[in-house]
């Protein structure tokens, strides 16, 4: 993803509320679930990562975007953007 596309996310994510949540268990299945069911709803998924979570918050990042199979567009404190096409009919179209 290019520099600009990446910037332009940033943009567009800045208003959402988180819509999953990494907790004391740390990335599982239902976690992972939830968020695949989120990028195919909305493409542009914000997740917040608990203070109580054990998981380190680059960590997290990279490996619930590969496991969701999404790119992660930002990571903010505790907080992540993962960014996923929608197959069919795409919503966001991301500037070249």
């Amino acid at each position: 993803m290019s520099g600009r596309a990446t910037r332009y996310l940033r943009g567009l994510g800045h208003h959402l509320e988180p819509t999953v949540q990494i907790g004391k268990d740390g990335i599982t299945d239902g976690v992972v679930a939830a968020t695949r069911e989120a990028l195919l709803a909305h493409e542009l998924v914000k997740v917040r990562i608990l203070t109580e979570a054990p998981v380190e918050r680059k960590e997290a990042g990279a490996e619930l975007a590969e496991r969701a199979g999404a790119a992660l567009a930002q990571t903010l404190g505790r907080t992540l953007l993962l960014y996923k096409r929608h197959p069919h009919k795409p919503k966001i179209v991301l500037p070249r």
